[in-house]
């Protein structure tokens, strides 16, 4: 992919008769890792290693005057590899220093807070997809690289019974924690200090504000308890998003370990909605839903509504 640098033409865009707004044809919220927990590398490097509880005692009764064998609990190690997310960017000095509304040092801060803002969603998006369709195959593994969640045999998944391709979404249910899904990096997310660097352009040279951004960055999925799907939601006739399929989600958790978030995007939570509004006594429409038996709702961009059909 070609670079793509900030141009003279966005720099005409900005002229005095257009409109200082906050207008975006993008879709780049990250509300799903806003609310994970970050932890730290358990090495201090690149790679986080932690313990599962996979095996439990064997224990029972004996009788009076007699004994029974021991047994021990057992845990497997898990590894998680850490991804550079990379949001560098450069600007032309040119163009920078002759930006009207606050000159290098403005220009230069809003690009960096658009670009921040475009990784947070790139790391959302690839909570969900991991390395297949829909991620980046050289970020980090998601939820759908987990073998608890990419078949519908799977436990922790349920069919919502769609039908129609590449037309599916999907919900989850997440248990954020330290013990659980979290967000891996070594450093905090920080833009480095700009400088003066000579780029090469396609006749020539030029000098540009350049800004390093990077960060290490993994995904902790926690263990087979950890995060439930709903899968196959399509706008097929009956087979949105309704409160019996939350509810047999959320009676795949344990009690004691009990989701935190339900996420979805937006047409879920319309199908949601309209499920609600079908069963109301009212008549009234149903609010848009903040939550489902207590779990609070997240409504994410990130999550498409283009999935292969799950299988």
């Amino acid at each position: 992919m070609a670079n793509d640098y900030f141009t003279v033409s966005e720099f005409v865009a900005d002229a005095l008769d257009v409109a200082k707004t906050r207008t975006s044809d993008l879709l780049l919220a990250a509300p799903t890792v806003a609310r994970m927990p970050r932890i730290a590398p358990a090495d201090g490097g690149t790679t986080h290693k932690y313990n599962k509880y996979t095996g439990s005692p064997v224990v029972g009764f004996r009788s009076e005057n007699d004994g029974r064998e021991n047994d021990n609990s057992e845990d497997t190690v898990v590894s998680v590899s850490l991804k550079i997310v990379d949001f560098s960017f450069a600007v032309d000095m040119a163009v920078a220093d002759a930006w009207r509304d606050g000159g290098a040092e403005a220009l230069i801060a809003r690009e960096g807070a658009r670009h921040l803002q475009a990784a947070l969603a790139k790391l959302e998006k690839q909570v969900f997809y991991g390395t297949g369709t829909g991620g980046d195959a050289a970020g980090f593994s998601g939820f759908m690289n987990s073998t608890y969640l990419d078949a519908l045999a799977d436990d922790m998944v349920i069919d919502a019974g769609g039908t129609t391709a590449a037309t599916a979404s999907s919900v989850y249910a997440i248990r954020l924690g330290v013990d659980d899904v979290a967000m891996v990096t070594k450093d905090t997310i920080d833009i480095g200090e700009t400088t003066v660097q000579r780029l090469a352009g396609s006749t020539g040279f030029y000098p540009a504000y350049w800004t390093p951004a990077s960060v290490w960055v993994g995904l902790q999925m926690g263990g087979k308890y950890s995060v439930g799907r709903i899968a196959n939601l399509t706008a097929d006739s009956g087979k949105g998003l309704t409160d019996d399929l939350i509810s047999e989600l959320l009676g795949e958790f344990p009690v004691d370990s009990q989701p935190t978030i339900l996420v979805m995007n937006r047409r879920s939570l319309r199908q949601l909605q309209q499920s609600r509004t079908a069963t109301n006594s009212t008549g009234a429409p149903a609010p848009f839903p903040q939550e489902a038996f207590g779990v609070p709702i997240i409504v994410t961009d990130q999550l498409l509504s283009t999935e292969a059909l799950e299988t």
